[in-house]
């Protein structure tokens, strides 16, 4: 008798810790409301880095390496690093130059599902470790496939790299271009959000729609419209596809990725009308000063107060923006090279640290105020990673670590041994402590 009471009441504690795990996971959605990200209606704000080929990584085939993984998200974690901006999958072209490998989308609905593993492995642990998860969905840039890749599934030719001789920057732009009029290539990036938003993690048994660890579901990686004349189309194209996202994940937010007034042609309306929509929940902006010519990079130090400058103007003019739309905002990608341009782990970051310590501040006054600058996402977390010391673009088999294959490797990345790390440590115990 006492053997069954005591099973019974075992099993009411089973029971009731189940219950009240599923309202605490129910409770713990990012979600926005008057210009701030909240979670259990406390303020969200964070410091967080682009770990793009975390789910790769996270994988037991080809680019997985599971004990670095562990080994980097609870450095991440150590540091207060709570947000992790990553790339679902790359899409095809085993075969292609500057691109990630091992790709997720073999072809239109075939999936590497070695990958698919990896992907649920990151999620449940940056889960376990109370962090959350920004995923993109497509990408405009090569280095991923992305418009480039449907567009070639479709018909439209070889994608003219710019890198390559004989090609141009217009070739390439006039080329991603169409994906906004392609609408067999919107329709199969369409199968694949859908497929992986309704996927259920077999290492947690959530939907990814049900998995409160997502915070946001990304559009893409910096979409662009490349041309005026494509304005319209890529307008159309950002809102349709936020409406179908958040048709199908209605519990998390929706994104654009965008760089901001860069991306959009340098066109503030257009970035204006992208996200004013109800469908998009919190905007976004990137700045980068060596792509940009904001810095020389054969002289840093001498024009890093300029770029710091240049910075601030284009932080206040989408900050005014977000404030106007009542939404938050995140400064989701940025970086700047090594101190004379070097890619060495131990080459020293002096002006790096300088302007990141400008970026982290400005989130730290707006935590402070409860205003709309509500995270930061730095390109990119290096962590445990090893440049090659053969060449300086990446190939397969190299470790990854942030800069993506057609960038030289060590660029930009954040090595666990730079003192960036301590940086970021102090600013995320300033917010922790706000």
């Amino acid at each position: 008798m006492c053997k069954k009471l005591l099973g019974l009441l075992l099993l009411i504690l089973v029971l009731a810790s189940s219950c009240s795990n599923v309202k605490r996971t129910q409770n713990d959605f990012v979600q926005v409301k008057d210009g701030q990200f909240l979670i259990n209606d406390e303020p969200y704000y964070f410091i967080g880095t682009n770990y793009w080929y975390g789910s790769i990584i996270g994988s037991e085939g080809s680019g997985g390496d599971r004990e670095r993984l562990i080994k980097e998200l609870d450095l991440m974690k150590e540091i207060g690093i709570t947000n992790l901006r990553v790339l679902v999958g790359a899409e095809g072209g085993d075969d292609r130059p500057w691109r990630v490998y091992p790709p997720l989308i073999i072809e239109p609905g075939v999936y590497n599902d070695t990958l698919l593993d990896g992907l649920d492995f990151f999620m449940k642990e940056i889960a376990e470790r109370n962090m959350h998860a920004v995923l993109f969905l497509n990408n405009s840039w090569e280095w991923s496939g992305g418009y480039g890749q449907y567009l070639k599934w479709n018909g439209y030719g070889d994608i003219p790299y710019a890198q390559l001789e004989g090609s141009q920057w217009i070739d390439f732009t006039n080329y991603v271009s169409q994906f906004h009029s392609c609408e067999p290539c919107i329709q199969q990036n369409y199968d694949f959000i859908k497929f992986i938003i309704e996927r259920k993690n077999r290492y947690t048994g959530k939907p990814y729609s049900q998995d409160p660890s997502v915070m946001s579901w990304q559009i893409a990686n910096e979409p662009r419209a490349f041309t005026d004349d494509n304005k319209e189309a890529f307008a159309h194209w950002i809102a349709r596809t936020a409406a179908f996202m958040k048709s199908l994940a209605p519990n998390q937010l929706v994104s654009t990725g965008s760089e901001g007034e860069w991306g959009c042609e340098n066109d503030m309306e257009l970035y204006k009308q992208i996200h004013k929509d109800s469908n998009i929940d919190y905007l976004t902006f990137h700045i980068w000063p060596n792509n940009w010519s904001w810095i020389d990079k054969e002289d840093i130090p001498g024009t890093l107060e300029q770029a710091i400058k240049n910075t601030s103007d284009y932080f206040n003019r989408h900050i005014e923006v977000a404030r106007e739309f009542n939404k938050p905002v995140v400064f989701e990608e940025f970086g700047l090279p090594r101190d004379n341009f070097a890619f060495s782990p131990y080459s020293p970051t002096v002006s790096r640290d300088k302007y990141y310590e400008f970026a982290f501040e400005k989130v730290l006054d707006h935590s402070r105020n409860g205003d709309v600058l509500a995270g930061t996402n730095f390109w990119a977390f290096g962590g445990y990673g090893v440049p090659s010391i053969d060449q300086v673009f990446w190939s397969k088999g190299d470790d990854l670590m942030g800069d993506p294959p057609q960038e030289e490797q060590g660029l930009n990345a954040v090595f666990a041994t730079d003192s960036t790390i301590d940086l970021i440590r102090e600013f995320s115990a300033k917010m922790s402590q706000k």
